[in-house]
């Protein structure tokens, strides 16, 4: 009888797991044809956590048995690691391929805050939670959580919280700079360091999840948290889908992206909420020659996602060396975001676009520009001085983007430029409305962006 019942309940949760939807309608009418993302195959075999030594109960360490359960699929090619309601406290996890790592609804992978636990073998950087590197049909799936614990991790400004959440942070311990103006979680009062300075760990922050150099990649369902940096980065990936994935941190998370793409190719973000510290949904493409030698972003469809605070809703750049080909945005909501649509750059990170197709953006309660096009931005570490490249090499050239029926209630800024007309150019605006509070256009030249029954109000 209980052989019975446990082919029965193992049945049911062979049901329960998601796969990749049917998405081509979402590939039609479209004004540049798309390749359209091959999902992965994942063998139809299950086994839970629980039967490699598990445990949901928020104390117990799981990291040995997630090894052993990625592991044991592998050697049968592959298959699907359900993980049941509970919580469960971990280090980091290492897919491999033709597995899917499925979170039942009420199941939490929770990261552990030991930071010893992902450092590398070689003491040269931190892995993060959940990573994948040169594999194929991987996938992450469910209705659970994956939490990564960044209040731990995070370097907090104290000007973006209030006194009870200041004396919050200092109950815990951590280290405050010489003038006051941020918290480190150096010297905790709980655990212990992994550098030898507040300002060498704020340099180890890791990702939640980062996939490097993999092909057909599914992330569905699932809610992302509070990780110590970006929450999900594919990078130099192929046949990306992420479809329905909820990413939060607070609105004041130090460098909390929501999703960044990073020199991807053939991919599809539609029906996300994202709600965070950073850039919400953002294309990077690499600096310099680096960049140049891992690719460009190509052959993105960006559709049906609703941005909440983030520091802009659709996002290029900083850096995009390897160039930003073939990408449509569409049918997106950005609602209180500090900027709408965002092209940021400069020297020494820059490179091309082409075809870039953006329409359909509804936007709210947008604290700066509804469109900005920056080309002098300078990436900064918290608590550092940010320093612009003194380069000639590599200078950001916006163009080719075509925006679209835009539709903005509440802006401070309607659209802003600024640069030089060789980094911003042949961009065009047509039938939109934009509401501002305080200045309408902000542009350096006015042949850079071309207006057409674009109606730009004021109060």
């Amino acid at each position: 009888m209980k052989r019975i019942l446990l082919s029965l309940a193992f049945l049911c949760a062979s049901v329960a797991v998601v796969t990749a939807r049917n998405y081509t309608d979402l590939y039609r009418n479209l004004p540049i044809a798309l390749s359209e993302p091959v999902a992965p195959v994942i063998p139809d075999r299950t086994v839970s956590l629980l039967d490699f030594g598990g445990s949901g109960d928020g104390i117990t360490l799981n990291t040995e048995a997630f090894r052993k359960a990625i592991s044991s699929l592998a050697k049968q090619g592959g298959g699907h690691l359900l993980v049941p309601a509970g919580i469960y406290l971990t280090g980091p996890i290492s897919l491999k391929d033709n597995i899917d790592l499925h979170l039942e609804r009420n199941a939490l992978v929770l990261f552990t805050p030991e930071k010893a636990a992902f450092l590398k073998a070689d003491g040269s950087g931190m892995v993060p939670g959940l990573s994948a590197s040169n594999r194929k049909n991987i996938s992450v799936t469910g209705e659970g959580i994956l939490d990564g614990n960044g209040e731990w991790w995070r370097a907090v400004k104290r000007s973006k919280v209030s006194d009870v959440e200041w004396k919050d942070f200092l109950r815990l311990g951590g280290t405050v700079s010489e003038d006051g103006s941020l918290w480190y979680p150096f010297g905790l009062k709980l655990f212990d360091n992994a550098a030898a300075s507040p300002q060498e760990q704020e340099r180890l922050r890791t990702h939640l999840i980062r996939f490097t150099d993999c092909d057909r990649v599914l992330v569905s369902g699932i809610t992302i948290q509070n990780s110590p940096k970006f929450h999900l980065v594919p990078q130099r990936c192929r046949n990306v889908i992420i479809d329905g994935v909820t990413v939060r941190c607070p609105w004041n998370a130090q460098n909390g992206d929501g999703i960044d793409l990073m020199q991807c190719s053939d991919v599809l973000v539609t029906g996300c909420r994202v709600d965070v510290g950073d850039d919400g949904i953002c294309l990077k493409g690499g600096a310099g020659e680096a960049g140049v030698k891992g690719g460009p972003c190509q052959r993105i469809l960006i559709t049906g996602n609703t941005v909440n605070h983030a520091h802009g809703g659709f996002v290029i750049g900083s850096e995009f060396s390897g160039g930003m080909f073939d990408i449509i945005v569409r049918d997106n909501t950005f609602s209180g975001t500090d900027t709408g649509l965002r092209f940021k750059s400069g020297p020494g990170r820059g490179g091309r676009c082409r075809n870039i197709f953006i329409s359909s953006i509804f936007m709210s309660d947008i604290r700066d520009e509804a469109i900005v096009f920056e080309t002098a931005y300078a990436n900064q570490s918290v608590g550092e001085t940010a320093k612009a490249a003194r380069t000639e090499n590599f200078q950001p050239d916006f163009s080719d983007i075509h925006i679209s029926g835009v539709t903005c209630r509440d802006t401070r800024i309607g659209v802003a430029a600024h640069g030089l007309l060789t980094m911003i150019h042949d961009i065009t605006l047509e039938k939109s409305i934009i509401f501002y509070s305080e200045k309408g256009t902000d542009i350096a030249d006015p042949a850079m962006i071309s207006f057409q029954d674009v109606n730009i109000l004021t109060y």
